[in-house]
């Protein structure tokens, strides 16, 4: 069986990713970053998510880049927008997605993978310039450069799969996979249980997707 890595945030678009890789018969070594961000309910949905979608491996990597600061997501100075915001957020953690995707490259060499999997999405999302299909390609590319397996005729793809679907068809994709959307977390400030705040953008973003596909909103919100 072919081997895939698969980021693994435990919000809603990456444990879709995951039941994506898995559907094209991959063993799926899944990867979460503890980057220093606002809280870990995240990262306990991601290690839920991944034994319930058969993932072989699962790791989470401490990464402290709110060392940098820079996002709200990073730096508790920094408030969590509640409405809507021009241009891009104050979410937007500068360079994460890069980091990851090259943690998730030196990875996939080490395993021979054959391809890596992110649940990037650029039509229900917050404008951030990383879940770009522009910005996909140009990790391929640097994919292609960089690495072992490629010099030698084997590149490792870069697989983003819901990158052109709205929220609601990625929910629906989900749901059709398997899915059980009630163990993800994609509120920026969730409590440790685990609830959303139902106000940032993720949140926004996640609620209307459910409303859109037509089905129950499985997310436990704060009161």
């Amino acid at each position: 069986m072919s081997r895939a890595v698969v980021l693994l945030s435990g919000g809603l678009d990456s444990a879709t990713a995951l039941a994506v890789a898995r559907r094209a018969g991959h063993a799926c070594h899944a990867l979460s970053l503890d980057y220093g961000q606002r809280h870990h309910a995240e990262l306990d949905a991601a290690r839920r998510v991944a034994a319930a979608l058969g993932a072989v491996e699962h790791r989470v990597m401490r990464l402290d880049m709110g060392a940098f600061g820079g996002s709200a997501l990073t730096d508790a100075n920094i408030a969590v927008p509640e409405s809507p915001t021009q241009g891009i957020p104050v979410t937007y953690v500068p360079a994460r997605n890069t980091i990851m995707l090259s943690l998730a490259l030196g990875w996939a060499e080490v395993l021979d993978a054959e391809a890596i999997y992110i649940g990037v999405n650029a039509l229900d999302y917050s404008g951030y310039p990383d879940c770009r299909p522009e910005f996909v390609q140009a990790f391929q590319q640097l994919a292609d450069l960089a690495t072992k397996r490629a010099v030698e005729g084997r590149p490792i793809r870069v697989e983003a799969p819901l990158i052109l679907l709205s929220k609601a068809e990625i929910i629906r994709l989900g749901l059709s996979l398997g899915v059980n959307y009630a163990m993800t977390v994609s509120c920026y400030q969730a409590d440790a249980a685990g609830r959303a705040c139902g106000r940032c953008d993720s949140c926004r973003l996640r609620r209307a997707g459910f409303d859109q596909a037509g089905v129950r909103d499985p997310t436990l919100y704060l009161p």
